[in-house]
């Protein structure tokens, strides 16, 4: 069976404006219930292990309902005890507490090299590309060099005011380890495919950034 990893933040304050953030709600639950649904094996994954803070969780949701009432969150494992040849699909889910401790993460870029070298598939929503900055592969090159991504965009991080509080803006991170950044207006859905990289721009690109991954495994 295809087995995929869902990977969440464990971040969970909003640079220093005293605010929460965490992983966002919809972002890792429509890719778990996509999933499901084409017959993958799904597992879930925080940073430090254990319960993530939740951000933008809307309980009328039915893929959210189901995600929450059957994902263990307090038992999540930590991602630095995973095996990333157990996996044929990582995929990093958003929320802001994602600009924090994904870049430079040694156990989030051993699990995306580890599955990308092996054949598999890195994909990733809205902040969820943070794990690709800075990512390199055994040959030393980035993964993202040379290919097209989605991330969400400058002029969304205005938008939602945001600018002067995230470490830096995604896109423009992206673009400085030699990807293309492909933007679609703001909060409509944008999936890029890019060979086994899959990226989506927002929330809205959730469901459609999981449903690419799917086709490509199948």
């Amino acid at each position: 069976m295809t087995r995929a990893l869902i990977v969440l933040t464990s971040h969970s304050r909003l640079g220093d404006t005293g605010l929460s953030t965490g992983f966002h709600a919809g972002e890792a639950a429509e890719p778990w219930a996509t999933f499901r649904r084409a017959g993958l094996d799904v597992d879930v994954a925080s940073v430090a292990g254990g319960r993530p803070t939740v951000d933008g969780h809307d309980e009328s949701d039915t893929d959210q309902r189901e995600f929450f009432a059957t994902v263990d969150l307090d038992a999540l494992p930590a991602a630095a005890g995973l095996d990333p040849s157990s996996y044929d699909v990582v995929f990093f889910a958003g929320g802001h507490g994602t600009m924090w401790d994904f870049p430079g993460n040694a156990a989030l870029q051993r699990l995306a090299a580890g599955v990308y070298e092996r054949g598999g598939v890195v994909a990733a929503v809205c902040h969820g590309p943070a794990a690709l900055v800075g990512l390199s592969l055994s040959d030393g090159t980035h993964l993202v060099a040379g290919k097209r991504v989605a991330a969400f965009t400058n002029e969304e991080e205005a938008a939602a005011g945001r600018t002067d509080v995230v470490p830096f803006l995604l896109a423009d991170a992206l673009v400085e380890h030699g990807a293309t950044h492909v933007p679609g207006p703001m909060w409509t859905e944008q999936v890029v495919v890019d060979g086994r990289l899959v990226t989506g721009q927002n929330p809205q690109s959730a469901r459609g950034a999981a449903e690419q991954v799917v086709k490509i495994v199948s």
